[in-house]
């Protein structure tokens, strides 16, 4: 064996070369595994003995991708295009042997290759595009040619990935080893040296004509999917160079695909996206643990409450194949919450995402119960009943004499204060807030609410049970509304003035719609049954607000009650403007004697978005969140923020930290202290710095 550097081997077995990478963990492309896979190729191709390579890679997976830090950076030769050109000049037979992930580079590369085998579990994607980029190193050109247009353009503009089965059975793959990988790759490579080499796939034409006698295909493909690349420029780029893969010559199109990747690396949307890749990965670290805090195994649960919120939690848990106990005070309301999990279970079969044999594997995993003392034996127990802070503490006090001890003790409150439900409890070192959002068993994100007396241990576990029911989760402090809430509460009061004073609710939406958010305020506030829940919560607390207390007295609960906000047909969630609506917020702008006027779209915009910005300073400020990128995590994932806008504290920089400030101190002048900067901004402005990497003090 011949060590070419320290990332590339090379080895032979009769008349076979075996390249090896080894770039741990994933063995993405850096320039030292460039470097040592270009030597390595060029020495087995002047071997005069060696009559086939194979390309393998060591460790769990293939090669996974491009190395990410290096965008942005100067360009290192050689490149994979380098690589690629010396594969396809190779006049020995190059095969790819593939386990664990080809993605990206590391599926352009396998492109490249005469052949390519794999093992069964493995799996291929170029998912450049959730990068907001695409693939640069010939993927739009070669993959067409081996799987079709319409495969294409469905694996790279949703950069999903596919298993091994379906690689062979489109084309992308020649054959899959049932055996040892290695042994299997030397095998065929002996064979495909005694036979003459296929055409390189950049020849193949086949596939490619078919296409051209097929120019509709992109029109339908984008009549289809484009609603969902509203406002992004990387799936638009990757269908110009998907056409350009069918209407010229090979080497035009890597050209064209050259411009626009260069275009979409420029590009604001991608730096957001890469931004996001890496903010959150930091999410999941956190500082001041020390190593030996280890996460405890949570091998049961116990949710308490079989409403909307508990029996999403208990389908996570089941999903993941956890046992849980599903506690409710009587049976109607538990026979209710779990034919609602049934039928989520069901409905989710009928679309093809689950097996028939998994409803009842699942359902099995839940225990009905109408006893509180069913919790005596979980390890991890959480509360996921009604917003009511007596009501609460009343069951916390009950858990804390029935939990067996070691049991982490969980509320899913929404915006309660913890400090005070742990309180109540003799070991508060137990209790942590773990915040789904609804619907939970939808929802990716977790916030992981640290009391103050919350041990690291519960901590630690917390974290790791998130990532075994596939949540990202984000650690924050106790505060109002926690850190999404109350960040969504700053710019819901900037909404209300904005009704008041000239705006209409399908206005504001269509603001927030335009930026990239999947829906407005109000058209959420609908679906979720906002209206409500807020008036119910008003008349606890006895307070008012006239839009929200006129639209409930009137029965306008929203898309469940066929109006709410808006207008709703039967059996349409199109909202549509309702003069009723129109009448009772004009109303309201009387009753507090303003004179309506025309808003402009720029100025709704900037009330919605700038107190967002300046809450979430606050909230560094008051240590409720580690990192700036953390605020980001939670608004993308939980609230809707377009990921290819970065989140709100990347939106802050990209705007400019001082232009916003700015602009904040007019907005208090006409519009009061909500506008006010926080000190944070002000510092940060003073010493011209971003926010986006700012981290909060330990």
């Amino acid at each position: 064996m011949a060590h070419i550097n320290d990332f590339v081997t090379l080895d032979r077995e009769g008349v076979v070369a075996i390249l090896t990478a080894d770039n741990p963990p994933v063995n993405a492309l850096s320039h030292g595994l460039r470097v040592g896979l270009l030597d390595g190729l060029t020495q087995a191709v002047a071997d005069p003995a060696l009559k086939a390579i194979v390309l393998i890679c060591a460790g769990r997976t293939f090669v996974a991708g491009a190395d990410i830090s290096e965008f942005g950076k100067a360009p290192r030769a050689p490149g994979l295009h380098d690589i690629v050109a010396a594969i396809e000049a190779s006049a020995k037979p190059v095969i790819a042997a593939i386990h664990g992930t080809a993605l990206g580079g590391g599926l352009e590369l396998a492109l490249a290759c005469h052949y390519r085998i794999a093992v069964r579990s493995a799996r291929f994607g170029l998912p450049e595009v959730k990068l907001g980029l695409l693939p640069g190193g010939g993927g739009t050109q070669r993959l067409p040619r081996l799987v079709g247009i319409a495969k294409a353009m469905a694996m790279i503009t949703t950069g999903d990935m596919i298993g091994a089965d379906e690689a062979k059975e489109i084309g992308l793959i020649d054959e899959i080893v049932a055996g040892d990988l290695r042994a299997g790759a030397v095998a065929f490579a002996e064979k495909a040296a005694a036979r003459a080499k296929p055409p390189l796939v950049r020849d193949r034409d086949e596939k490619i004509l078919a296409a051209r006698a097929n120019p509709g295909v992109f029109d339908e493909f984008r009549k289809t999917h484009g609603r969902r690349w509203r406002g992004q420029m990387a799936p638009n780029h990757i269908m110009k160079c998907l056409e350009a893969a069918v209407n010229l010559p090979f080497d035009q199109g890597i050209a064209e695909e050259r411009r626009l990747f260069q275009e979409l690396l420029a590009s604001d949307q991608s730096k957001a996206q890469r931004y996001f890749f890496f903010a959150e990965r930091e999410a999941a670290k956190i500082p001041g643990l020390t190593p030996d805090t280890k996460p405890v195994e949570i091998k049961t649960v116990a949710v308490i409450g079989a409403g909307t919120m508990g029996g999403g939690i208990t389908m996570n848990f089941a999903n993941a194949g956890i046992p849980v106990t599903l506690i409710e005070q009587d049976q109607k309301n538990l026979d209710r919450g779990l034919g609602v999990i049934r039928r989520n279970y069901e409905n989710t079969a009928a679309r093809g995402g689950l097996a028939a044999d998994d409803i009842e594997k699942r359902m099995a995993l839940i225990e009905p119960s109408l006893k509180i003392e069913d919790v005596a034996g979980a390890d991890l127990i959480i509360e996921a009943v009604y917003e009511n802070m007596g009501l609460k503490k009343e069951i916390f006090q009950k858990l804390d004499k029935l939990a067996r001890k070691g049991a982490i003790l969980a509320t899913n409150t929404s915006a309660l204060n913890i400090d005070e439900i742990a309180a109540v409890a003799s070991r508060p070192e137990s209790v942590i807030g773990l915040h789904f959002f609804s619907p939970a068993n939808v929802m990716r994100l977790l916030e992981i609410v640290r009391a103050a007396k919350t041990a690291d241990w519960v901590v630690a576990t917390s974290m790791a049970v998130a990532r075994k029911i596939s949540k990202v989760a984000v650690l924050v402090g106790v505060c109002d509304g926690f850190v999404g809430n109350r960040i969504m509460r700053a710019r819901g009061m900037q909404s209300e003035r904005l009704l008041i004073e000239g705006a209409l609710p399908q206005q504001i939406d269509k603001v927030l719609v335009d930026f990239g958010f999947p829906m407005g305020p109000y058209a959420v506030t609908d679906m979720g049954g906002g209206i409500e829940l807020g008036w119910r919560r008003r008349q606890e607390i006895g307070a008012k607000n006239f839009i929200g207390d006129s639209l409930a007295e009137r029965g306008r609960f929203g898309q469940k009650a066929g109006k709410g906000f808006y207008h709703y047909e039967p059996g349409s969630r199109a909202p549509l403007p309702d003069p009723e609506v129109e009448e009772i917020i004009k109303e309201a702008s009387r009753r507090e004697g303003v004179d309506r006027r025309a808003i402009p779209d720029q100025e709704i915009f900037e009330r919605l978005i700038y107190p967002m910005i300046n809450e979430a300073a606050k909230i560094l400020e008051e240590r409720k969140a580690l990192r700036a990128s953390d605020i980001d995590v939670i608004w993308v994932y939980g609230y809707g923020w377009p990921l290819w806008r970065g989140g709100p504290m990347f939106y802050a920089d990209l705007v400019g930290l001082k232009k916003i400030r700015d602009r904040m101190l007019e907005l208090e002048k006409q519009h009061g202290s909500l506008f006010k900067p926080a000190p944070l901004i002000e510092r940060l402005v003073a010493e011209d710095k971003g926010i986006a990497a700012y981290k909060a003090a330990a």
